[in-house]
């Protein structure tokens, strides 16, 4: 957990990064924020790229916590773009600097998180191979990352919930005919075993 200091200097970096782009924000700027001095910050963050990844897996633990159960892709969806809907700009800041593959391997993390969450939750009693589990998993996790990385590459100027709301309407009840399938796929290799 972490502990006042640092939770100060995690909120006035991501109140500054609300404000203006990566590569305007120093060190300075973060301590004057919230009132510490430079050795302060460098008792507990090497540098900025460091904090960054430091906030990125705070999030990340955070899902996982808060996360246990995830009925729905669509909740599954809205969790993962959950934390790029309350931070926008400062995450757009993030994506189009050079610390992109930070937030880019942060998201494939929280998809692979959250989709590995909703399998476990909506299909517990799955009979799947291993082989095929991976594949949907995989492929869920890839539909997912793309899903938001597009929203990020327009810029997040649309508001996401109410497409990822019609998306799901859409495939309604794709994902428990892809699992039905690969489950009779495995019960047809069974038997002519």
């Amino acid at each position: 957990m972490a502990n006042f200091t640092e939770k100060a200097i995690r909120q006035a970096f991501l109140g500054l990064l609300n404000e203006r782009p990566l590569n305007k924000i120093t060190v300075k700027d973060i301590t004057d924020r919230c009132g510490i001095n430079r050795n302060s910050f460098y008792y507990h963050y090497q540098d900025i790229p460091t904090l960054i990844q430091e906030i990125l897996k705070g999030e990340i633990n955070r899902i996982i916590n808060e996360y246990p159960e995830l009925k729905s892709f669509e909740d599954c969806a809205m969790v993962a773009a959950g934390f790029s809907l309350e931070n926008r700009r400062a995450i757009m800041h993030i994506y189009n600097s050079v610390n992109r593959d930070m937030f880019e391997q942060y998201l494939w993390q929280v998809c692979e998180h959250t989709v590995k969450v909703y399998f476990s939750t909506a299909f517990p009693d799955a009979k799947l191979s291993e082989k095929d589990r991976h594949i949907l998993l995989r492929y869920y996790q890839c539909e997912l990352f793309g899903l938001i990385l597009g929203w990020l590459q327009t810029g997040m100027k649309d508001d996401i919930k109410p497409f990822i709301s019609r998306l799901c309407e859409i495939r309604m009840g794709y994902s428990e005919a892809m699992v039905r399938f690969c489950e009779k796929e495995a019960e047809n290799s069974s038997q002519t075993k």
